[in-house]
C-alpha cells in the first residue's frame, strides 16, 4: 500500500498497516474532526482525525520507530467520539481523556485484535502497555509524534506556516535512547512559536471555543432527553448531527442553528458571554548541544517570554462576546 502525505511524503507500507487502515474504525475517524465543532463555523477547521492518526504512524515511521510502534500511532486516537474532545466538555473531563477511558473497549469490540492477531503482533502488548512508546507519547512540555504531527498539520492547514518551513523543521529532529528532540535552537524557537500559535489562535480562538461550547451544549440536553446515547457517539460527526436535527426537538434544532458560518465572536474582558479556561498547553522541548540535552527556555529569551505568555494566558482564559 502507498500512502502520500503532506508532511511526511510517499511511503510504502507493509500489509498489517494496510488491513488496520483499511478496517471500520480507522475509517471512521475519516468523519470525526480534530477540532470538534470549529468546521461548522470555518470551513478551513477541517482536519480529520483520520489524517492525523495516519501522520503519528509515518512520523514514527521517519524517525525509525518500529513497526509495533507504528502501529500503536495509528490506532491511538480510535476511540475518539464524534467531535473528537467536545464530549469531554459534555461528561467533564478536565484532562480532556474520555477516549482514553473507553479506548480497551472500542478496540476489543472491534477487528483490530484479529487483524494483528493475523499477522503474528500481540494487541495487548503494543495497544495496552503504551507507555513503552516514547516516540508516540511524553508528557509536555518535551516534543512526541502526537504533539507534533497535530500542531504541523494544523498549522499548515489553517494558513499560518508553508509547507517549506514544516519540512525544513522535519529535517531538525533527531532521536535519543527512543525520545524526539531537537538538534538546533532555531528550529526549536522556530516550533515553539508554530506550537504557541496552535494553542493561542486556534484552540482558544472565540469563534472556535463559542463552537464547541454550544455543541457541548446541544450534546448534553440530546443525551439528557435520550434523543442520543453514548454509543451514538462512537460513529461520525455528520452522523450525530443527522440524528439531533431529525429528532424534532424544538430546544436541539434552537441551540443547532447557532452554530454556522455567519457567527463572529470576540474577546471582550469588560461584556462576555463565555469564560472560557482549558486544559493547560506548554511547550518547551529540549535540544541536543554538544551531546547535551538543554531545555529551550535555557537557551532562548525568546522560548522562555513565549512560555510564560502562554501560561498567564491560559491561566486567566478568555472572556468571549458573541456578535
Amino acid at each position: 500500500m502507498l500512502v502520500e502525505d503532506e508532511l511526511y511524503g510517499e511511503n510504502k507500507l507493509e500489509k498489517v498497516l494496510e488491513e488496520l487502515i483499511n478496517s471500520k474504525p480507522v475509517q471512521r475517524l475519516k468523519g470525526v474532526h480534530q477540532g470538534g465543532a470549529s468546521y461548522l463555523v470555518n470551513e478551513k477547521w477541517n482536519v480529520t482525525r483520520y489524517e492525523h492518526s495516519l501522520g503519528v504512524m509515518l512520523l514514527i515511521r521517519k524517525l525509525g520507530g518500529s513497526l509495533e510502534e507504528q502501529i500503536a500511532g495509528l490506532l491511538h486516537d480510535v476511540s475518539h467520539t464524534a467531535f473528537s474532545h467536545v464530549i469531554d466538555g459534555v461528561l467533564e473531563y478536565e484532562a480532556e481523556d474520555y477516549h482514553e477511558h473507553i479506548f480497551k473497549r472500542v478496540v476489543l469490540e472491534s477487528e483490530i485484535p484479529a487483524i494483528l492477531k493475523r499477522h503474528h503482533h500481540y494487541y495487548e502488548s503494543i495497544l495496552f502497555e503504551d507507555s513503552q512508546w516514547t516516540l508516540l507519547e511524553q508528557p509536555a512540555p518535551e516534543l512526541c509524534a502526537d504533539r507534533l504531527d497535530y500542531t504541523l498539520r494544523d498549522m499548515y492547514r489553517y494558513g499560518y506556516i508553508s509547507l517549506e518551513e514544516a519540512h525544513h523543521f522535519l529535517e531538525y529532529l533527531t532521536v535519543v535512547e527512543g525520545r524526539m528532540y531537537i538538534s538546533d535552537i532555531g528550529a526549536a524557537e522556530w516550533f515553539v512559536k508554530t506550537y504557541y500559535r496552535e494553542v493561542i489562535n486556534f484552540f482558544m480562538e472565540p469563534l472556535n471555543i463559542y463552537a464547541n461550547d454550544t455543541l457541548a451544549k446541544v450534546l448534553k440536553r440530546s443525551l439528557e432527553k435520550e434523543l442520543l446515547h453514548l454509543d451514538d457517539l462512537l460513529g461520525k460527526d455528520e452522523e450525530v448531527l443527522v440524528k439531533m436535527r431529525e429528532s424534532g426537538d424544538q430546544e436541539v434544532q434552537r441551540l443547532l442553528e447557532k452554530i454556522d458560518h455567519k457567527v463572529m465572536a470576540e474577546e471582550n474582558r469588560a461584556d462576555y458571554d463565555i469564560h472560557f479556561k482549558g486544559k493547560m498547553r506548554l511547550i518547551d522541548p529540549s535540544v541536543l548541544i554538544n551531546s547535551q540535552l538543554i531545555r529551550a527556555s535555557k537557551l532562548s529569551e525568546d522560548v522562555n517570554n513565549r512560555g510564560q505568555k502562554a501560561y498567564e494566558k491560559a491561566n486567566e482564559g478568555v472572556y468571549i462576546k458573541i456578535l
